[in-house]
């Protein structure tokens, strides 16, 4: 009885360590992706302003730069 109680103990000892590990690991993970997706954002909403200018003060420009981002330049 004592030697069951103990190997159920130990088993879940054993699986509380295992999750703490693993979810300890994939919120780092997360977070970094997180963190990542974040960065993209800002430099999606950068490009997007610098171009959305481009058109307004230069639609010669932009329209070269859409050519040569589509390939179609030259």
């Amino acid at each position: 009885m004592i030697r069951t109680a103990a190997t159920i103990a130990v088993v879940a000892l054993i699986g509380w360590i295992a999750l703490r590990i693993l979810f300890g690991f994939a919120g780092g993970v997360l977070g970094l992706l997180i963190s990542l997706a974040v960065f993209v954002l800002k430099i999606a909403l950068v490009v997007g302003l610098v171009y959305w200018l481009l058109t307004i003060f230069s639609p010669e420009t932009a329209k070269k730069m859409r050519d040569a981002l589509r390939g179609e330049s030259l």
